[in-house]
């Protein structure tokens, strides 16, 4: 038997297990800051699979390393969620981590703890294969990722100078090529008016005309954005999503007004250029000079669950690389070579920690995961066992086709 089939039979008899490691996973509440009692878990999962090393970083995120050669790959899944939200709309506990006809149910089941479980069997995989190649293989499980995508891994490659050669978020892709997605922002606009009393509104100026004007201009801005030049990525986004307006008393004319934004940045679009738009589309359309029109960009500044004073700015550069991409055509070998057929090839429509790697920091990046997009952040959230052998198989398979071992 060849690598492939290999790989294939070990994938298909870890089945039940990658099922149950992810029904342990989901069966363990990890809000984002709050991950270490999952983070413990993985450890000890890590270390019964076999792994050459298991550690846990200055932030939290665990790091398992499988191999020794001199280039280095790294598969990452982040292992935090976000909240349950109503649960009058869940049809089952979201915790409960089910395992029922094919399908794992719970919070984080898609998003995205079944890529973490995937992860955890293909070590497994590679170890009782014996893998001594020219990767080293990194798996990491990282955190705080649902409040700030990408600070996990700003964090590993700018303070631990760990920066993988070539990186694989397993974010769900239903078993699709990923090879780019939008970039995004949060920026926070403040307007100024001048406050008088209710009765005499004409002494005064509204604040709170001035934000309804400036979010119209901002309905304005998202119609006329344009897409990248091939189209793939699409067009950015803007939306308002939270007003706020101040003023003396109930019985006052508002004299300050904020307007929340969320800004998806296609390729080309920055931060710079986003700031830019809003700053001219609202002092066009409140009739003031833009230097009276103050945009900012807040930061994020919580702490994890190891207490570590780390923060960064709300802006996560985009990213994308070419479909003849070394990385993004050995993907596609590994796909074609395991199941006999081309893989689709696509993007994320939501934003994933390459963010950091491939948005900031160049490193070529693909996307493969178990699970569907549609299912994050959704109640009754679901995975497919069928995605987690098929995953399993991906990633033990992608470090020999890319040294040419397949």
């Amino acid at each position: 038997m060849g690598v492939r089939d290999d790989i294939l039979k070990k994938a298909k008899e870890y089945r039940d297990y990658t099922a149950q490691v992810l029904s342990e996973m989901v069966q363990i509440k990890s809000y984002s800051g709050d991950e270490e009692a999952v983070c413990r878990k993985i450890v000890q999962m890590c270390q019964d699979a076999g792994f050459d090393e298991v550690r846990i970083d200055g932030l939290g995120s665990v790091i398992g390393r499988v191999g020794n050669g001199p280039k280095t790959i790294a598969f990452d899944a982040h292992i935090d969620t976000v909240e349950v939200g109503d649960p009058d709309q869940w049809k089952f506990d979201p915790f409960s981590g089910l395992i029922k006809e094919g399908l794992i149910h719970g919070r984080g089941s898609s998003d995205q703890k079944g890529g973490a479980a995937s992860m955890i069997a293909a070590g497994r995989i590679l170890k009782e294969l014996g893998y001594s190649g020219e990767y080293t293989v990194y798996f990491t499980f990282t955190v705080m990722e649902e409040d700030c995508d990408g600070m996990c891994w700003k964090y590993l490659i700018e303070e631990e100078k760990f920066k993988p050669d070539l990186f694989v978020s397993t974010e769900p892709t239903s078993c699709r090529i990923y090879r780019g997605h939008r970039g995004r922002m949060e920026m926070m606009v403040r307007l100024k008016g001048v406050s008088s009393h209710g009765s005499a509104p004409e002494r005064g100026e509204s604040a709170a005309y001035k934000a309804a004007r400036a979010a119209l201009a901002m309905e304005k801005l998202n119609a006329d954005l344009q897409p990248d030049d091939d189209n793939f990525l699409g067009k950015g986004t803007v939306v308002v999503s939270q007003i706020d307006v101040k003023g003396p008393s109930q019985c006052a004319v508002p004299d300050q007004a904020m307007l929340y934004l969320d800004r998806r940045l296609t390729w080309g679009e920055d931060k710079e250029l986003a700031i830019a738009q809003v700053k001219k589309y609202i002092s066009e359309a409140i009739g003031e000079s833009e230097d009276k029109v103050q945009v900012e960009m807040p930061m994020y500044e919580e702490l994890g669950w190891k207490k570590l004073d780390y923060h960064q700015e709300l802006y996560f550069p985009t990213w994308k690389i070419p479909e003849d991409n070394k990385l993004v055509q050995a993907g596609v070998s590994a796909y074609k070579d395991l199941w006999n057929k081309e893989p689709v090839v696509d993007k994320w429509t939501f934003s994933t920690n390459a963010v950091a790697t491939t948005g900031r920091h160049k490193i070529p990046a693909i996307g493969f995961g178990p699970g569907d997009e549609a299912q994050a952040h959704a109640p009754n959230e679901i995975t497919r066992v069928d995605d987690l052998e098929i995953c399993s198989a991906f990633y033990a398979m992608l470090p020999y086709v890319l040294e040419g071992k397949n």
